[in-house]
């Protein structure tokens, strides 16, 4: 249960629900998504694939409620959050973590302070009980002895753990990644899955990656969605992802030449 369930400002719900029906978004003359649709499986991690300038970000945008789709439904819990209140929204966002590509730290804080930030936001929390969930926060990811230091002293890699530990802080029903393994070597992209899967394990919820790394999506998802051109062509088990016949589907995750993906 999340502490805005908790606090009461938000009823419980029976199942981690996240649809979405038929949307579309342009900006200007280009279509990004056409009629997209997808009901993500509950308390599982779904990694969303596909090629650059796909939609793939801007899907996550409106799962948060920061864009709003030109048509169709995005339900969350059971409610569009289109057709209620910015106030009931706002609410509902308190229910979402999120990790951004580069950990998206405030650089004036330290790694405490910007894992605190959500909680002394959102929470009426004393200081003494921030303190604790936010140390059992970075220790969950390491970052126990580090908590002092500014995010220009640690490595990319830690500022990722430290973005993650911020994302979880809240006890989130649904955590989106927006390409958590950018910039990451092979070695510590492999570590922050091993984090991801184990925090998944530990607390539950509904994880939702967006990456271009295909070693990530297999190790790591449960379900594996990929978008070509606005529109989903595959969503299903990973492993059933990694077996299609699909000419696509096959192309992209093996990395092909051959196929329908080209240069364009």
């Amino acid at each position: 249960m999340s502490i805005a369930q908790r606090a009461g400002t938000l009823p419980v719900e029976q199942a981690h629900a996240i649809r979405v029906h038929n949307i579309a978004k342009s900006f200007g003359s280009s279509a990004v998504l056409r009629g997209l649709s997808i009901d993500f499986v509950d308390n599982a991690i779904t990694t969303v694939l596909g090629p650059s300038g796909t939609g793939k970000s801007v899907l996550l945008k409106h799962l948060v409620g920061l864009e709003a789709p030109d048509q169709g439904e995005i339900v969350v819990f059971g409610k569009d959050i289109w057709k209620i209140s910015e106030e009931e929204r706002y609410a509902l966002r308190k229910r979402f973590g999120v990790l951004f590509q580069d950990g998206a730290l405030f650089g004036s804080l330290n790694i405490f302070d910007n894992v605190a930030f959500p909680l002394r936001k959102h929470t009426d929390l004393a200081e003494s009980e921030i303190g604790d969930l936010v140390m059992t926060r970075l220790r969950e990811v390491g970052l126990e002895h580090s908590a002092a230091k500014l995010p220009n002293e640690i490595s990319g890699g830690m500022r990722k753990r430290a973005g993650f530990a911020r994302a979880l802080v809240l006890n989130p029903d649904i955590v989106l990644f927006d390409e958590p393994d950018s910039g990451l070597d092979p070695v510590r992209t492999s570590l922050l899955n091993d984090l991801i899967k184990e925090m998944h394990t530990e607390h539950g919820g509904t994880y939702l990656l967006v990456t271009h790394n295909i070693p990530t999506a297999r190790r790591l998802s449960d379900y594996v969605g990929l978008l070509w051109n606005g529109a989903l062509v595959h969503y299903g088990p990973t492993d059933e992802a990694f077996d299609s016949d699909d000419g696509f589907v096959r192309q992209f995750l093996t990395g092909d030449s051959v196929g329908p993906l080209g240069m364009d």
